[in-house]
């Protein structure tokens, strides 16, 4: 997450000061992704240094206002118009966790991929549940503030992203399902380009089985 390009964005809208940067910043993301204010001046004061925003003034309450330069209003149309990188992608807690557990003595790997499908699909689900007040509220016209929007399209990433993340379990455990095959059965298997075709079909059964336990915790 950039809160350093988030910063600007907000402060192209005008001048602002910290804690209200880190408010309108939480209303955007649905406090998706927290802030406190220590953070927030921590990045003004390198943006600063980097001569991306300078001090404003003040407001008639005493605080302390930033206002965006031009060096950083160009820095700012850079990042919206650079892609992404996903060369390095950020570490992942669940990633770490399942491939520490393989192998590892006394643990039950098949259960804690079990228990984590449980806690994703229930994410899911509140995720849903949260899109479709926001997407009632802005299709009723009783909303249509770029902040509401900006919050809908974060929960929709959230519910691809926990999505993904379930495919991602029931293909783990598939796997594990398949490796788990007694050692002579695998020697047993047929040559090369029928042994690719078994191969397959067994990812096939096992990701099946798999998502059919998907769909019965969904429903539960």
């Amino acid at each position: 997450m950039s809160i350093r390009h988030g910063l600007l964005a907000l402060l192209e809208r005008g001048p602002r000061y910290g804690s209200q940067l880190r408010t309108e910043f939480e209303s955007r993301t649905g406090s998706t992704w927290p802030l406190n204010v220590g953070q927030v001046y921590t990045t003004l004061a390198r943006l600063e240094r980097d001569g991306l925003v300078a001090p404003g003034g003040e407001d008639s309450a005493g605080h302390t206002l930033y206002a965006i330069t031009d060096t950083g209003r160009t820095e700012l149309r850079e990042w919206y118009e650079r892609p992404v990188d996903r060369a390095n992608p950020p570490r992942d807690e669940l990633s770490i966790k399942l491939a520490m557990a393989v192998g590892a003595p006394g643990v039950d790997i098949r259960g804690i991929i079990q228990a984590q499908r449980h806690s994703t699909i229930k994410a899911m689900q509140d995720y849903t549940r949260l899109k479709a007040t926001a997407l009632a509220a802005i299709e009723s016209g009783q909303s249509r503030e770029r902040d509401d929007v900006a919050w809908l399209l974060v929960l929709e990433q959230l519910i691809f992203q926990t999505e993904a993340e379930a495919r991602w379990l029931d293909h783990c455990e598939a796997r594990l399902v398949r490796l788990s095959l007694p050692a002579d059965g695998r020697a047993a298997a047929p040559p090369a380009p029928q042994a690719a075709e078994t191969d397959t079909a067994a990812d096939d059964t096992a990701a099946t089985d798999a998502r059919a336990r998907t769909a019965r915790t969904r429903r539960g």
